[in-house]
């Protein structure tokens, strides 16, 4: 070794490539004045450095500390090395290793610098919608196998020009080593054209402006846009796609536009700048005047900003406003291909702006709300966030687990992470089911993992549980939904020891052969025990009774008051025929066998239809989303509900509570005064509760998961009471609390199983 100089290995893993770590690694050794070199390989990035020791310390504190604002580092290992006598430094081309540990990049949301290059017309990217750097710009949605490098990615077949190919070689450059590095000569193109494919001359704004559909291929999928303040366009749209009633999503020309129309607090702001740029759903202002087609019955709109520079050249100074909703009609899959875009949407979309770039992995937009706890929650974690890994509290067996039916996600673990897929829908469609499949074998190829575990869930007839036990060389490990949640819920916030959970959502198949969705639970990853549930009350026709509330509202008055409860419905129900009346009330006077529910989800469909709010569920969570939009401010005393026990546990039973509500009904209190006074009766037997199942476990740690806690009331006011009784309080803030979720929990819990069984 040479007097007063050393050598250092550094293995750095996490999301390093494609954000710009090399030339950060470059550029820092220029300054601390070290030789040696960088590499990308399939482990993550390797950096070999010589110089003098304080210099190395310095080197090796600042590649962490001073990292570029995209990488997310997980591991970086130091190792002393011999000193070889380099006499520069280099940026050396990538290697393939056995041992792959990288992790790919999201998408990002252009940033600053292209967006400026966009918008000046002395630059040579002036009005070029594919402009990006190692800071920004398409990478999940493109790349086909790692490395990361532009042979292995949709971008093959656009080969640099000289100026680009310049860029990309400079490691001093922004551009160095982007790998969907492009300009208007050397890389892909839009073209807009009508339903027979003619070329179009006119402007996308201006057909906007003029009230047209325009189907739009973005980064992840094609998305339909119209001009979001035209109420006939937007109406016109909402025919077309056969949307009845499910809210659009808006894409705003500007934050300023944004905070137009919504009230958006510092939190929201900052998701919806963010570089994941996702679908924030927030308060709409009154004042703005927002047409209700594009929300009905709903205070709350989506919005995002401008993620890639195709978007914001389809606003001009008159736009403001686009919807920009997924173009895949009724639960089918998304579509990413140019022909495919121009047969399934031509009675849908007037024209077509399309683009030469393939997509290869599709991804939708992430959706997500800033909880009135200040702490994000995501309804759909897709663009931008995956395939970021997740870090579990504990190492993992290589786990696949499949998830559920609606909203899937899978979720495959390497190691200490678990990385969740993109959102694939209901598997009950087709094309949902073999995208699924794909998007196996491609995070597996991507992730360089051979899965040893498959976890499913009980319920048999889920196509994620048939295609599980279709695969006889893998052990199985099935996994009941309401335990998958709870761990989901325990995976995320970091813990290991034994939990409460209170567990609510429309549908989950139980033990016991049952629907359950009101849960009571004490577990861990391994076991888990049912202390207590909602009480349980017929669920005649299954998921046609989930599909229309009024049916719900029916078997509740009939179970609260008896024979008193036909005439009631008769009254209040007006969606309930006579001929479905009649026939429920026979089966459930003859004692019929049903299928038993504790769902809480079916009573928040019960109330809304007994209030007149919401009859039919056009889009899955409509009746309780309007429910909740409905209730008034202020605090109230609860309604009546009893908590009883049995031999069986405890059942938590809100029948007490329907005669008062029929009361407040008959006197005229308004619809707002009884939705929040059901929120507030809910609140408190959940916390009443959990006070007594605390008392005999001697647990204080409680986690809610499940869908009913995107209701914001309910989340935020019970956990201010469980907070103020003295409880530890944990809930999503990485993954959705539904069951786009549950993956998550389904992994984890079958890695210890089995752990337990070796």
């Amino acid at each position: 070794m040479k007097p007063g100089k050393a050598g250092y290995q550094i293995k750095i893993q996490g999301i390093v490539q494609g954000v710009g770590f090399r030339p950060f690694v470059y550029r820092l050794a220029q300054e601390l004045e070290l030789n040696g070199w960088v590499l990308n390989s399939s482990a993550g990035v390797t950096v070999v450095i010589e110089g003098e020791e304080y210099q190395l310390q310095e080197f090796a504190r600042r590649v962490v500390a001073e990292a570029p604002p995209l990488a997310v580092i997980r591991n970086c290992e130091v190792h002393q090395t011999e000193v070889e006598g380099f006499q520069d430094f280099s940026i050396r081309a990538s290697n393939a290793e056995e041992d792959t540990l990288v992790m790919v990049s999201p998408d990002i949301a252009i940033c600053s610098d292209c967006r400026q290059e966009v918008r000046d017309p002395g630059d040579r990217r002036y009005g070029y919608p594919f402009t990006n750097c190692t800071n920004c710009g398409p990478r999940f949605t493109i790349i086909k196998d790692l490395p990361y490098d532009r042979d292995k990615t949709t971008m093959a077949v656009f080969p640099m020009c000289d100026e680009c190919r310049d860029e990309y070689e400079n490691p001093l450059h922004r551009r160095f080593h982007a790998q969907p590095n492009a300009c208007p000569v050397c890389g892909p193109h839009t073209t807009l054209v009508d339903r027979q494919g003619n070329p179009v001359q006119t402007s996308p704004a201006e057909l906007l402006r003029q009230g047209y559909i325009i189907a739009v291929k973005g980064l992840g999928a094609f998305h339909l846009a119209v001009d979001a303040t035209q109420s006939k366009a937007v109406k016109t749209l909402r025919t077309r796609k056969k949307r009845d009633a499910k809210p659009f999503a808006v894409m705003a020309r500007d934050f300023e536009i944004a905070e137009k129309y919504c009230v958006i607090n510092p939190v929201e702001k900052k998701w919806l700048t963010s570089p994941q740029a996702p679908i924030v759903i927030m308060k709409t202002k009154e004042s703005a005047g927002l047409s209700i087609e594009l929300h009905p019955g709903l205070d709350t709109l989506g919005v995002m900003l401008p993620y890639t520079p195709l978007h914001y050249l389809l606003f001009d100074d008159e736009l403001e406003l686009l919807v920009m909703t997924s173009a895949n009609i009724s639960d089918e899959p998304l579509i990413i291909d140019n022909q495919e875009a121009m047969a399934k949407l031509n009675d849908v979309a007037d024209y077509f702006l399309i683009h030469n770039r393939d997509i290869f992995n599709p991804c939708d937009d992430s959706v997500m709300t800033v909880t009135p706890l200040a702490m994000p929650q995501w309804i759909r974690r897709a663009r931008g966030m995956v395939p970021m890994g997740i870090t579990l509290p504990r190492m993992s067996r290589p786990v696949l687990a499949v998830g559920g039916e609606m909203k899937n996600t899978f979720c495959i673990t390497r190691q200490g992470e678990a990385f969740l897929s993109q959102h694939w829908g209901d598997l009950n469609h087709y094309g949902n089911y073999i995208k699924f499949q794909q998007g196996i074998e491609r995070f597996k190829r991507m992730l360089d993992v051979e899965p040893e575990i498959i976890a499913h869930d009980l319920h048999p007839d889920y196509q994620a549980t048939r295609w599980a036990r279709q695969q006889t060389k893998l052990p199985l490990v099935p996994v009941q939904h309401h335990h998958a949640h709870l761990a989901a819920a325990m995976a995320e916030n970091g813990l290991e020891e034994e939990v409460l959970g209170l567990i609510c959502d429309g549908t989950g198949w139980g033990s016991d052969g049952a629907v359950w969705g009101g849960e009571i639970l004490r577990g861990d990853y391994r076991q888990f025990d049912r202390l207590g549930h909602l009480k349980y009350v017929p669920l005649p026709g299954g998921d046609l009774t989930a599909r229309k509330p009024y049916r719900m509202a029916l078997v509740y008055l009939l179970e609260a008051l008896g024979e008193g409860g036909v005439g009631l419905a008769e009254k209040s129900l007006p969606a309930l025929g006579s001929e479905e009346r009649n026939l429920l009330v026979d089966r459930w006077r003859q004692g019929k066998h049903e299928i038993k529910t504790s769902s809480c989800g079916r009573i928040f469909d019960a109330v809304a239809a007994i209030l007149g709010i919401c009859d039919i569920n056009n889009y899955e969570g409509q009746a309780a989303m309007e429910l909740e939009t409905a209730a008034g401010p202020g605090t109230y005393e609860p309604y009546g509900y009893q908590l009883e026990k049995s031999e069986a546990g405890w059942e938590m039973n809100v029948l007490p509570m329907w005669p008062d509500i029929i009361r407040d009904l008959s006197k005229g209190i308004s619809r707002e005064v009884i939705s929040a006074q059901f929120h507030w009766t809910m609140v408190k037997m959940f916390a009443d509760m959990l006070d007594k199942v605390r008392g005999e476990s001697r647990i204080n740690k409680v986690v809610l998961s499940g869908g009913v806690f995107h209701n914001q009331i309910i989340l935020l006011e019970l956990t201010r009471q469980l907070s103020k009784q003295g409880f530890e309080v944990f809930q999503h803030q990485l993954v959705p609390p539904g069951d786009g979720g549950i993956a998550l929990g389904q992994a984890i819990i079958a890695s210890e199983v089995k752990a337990g069984c070796v």
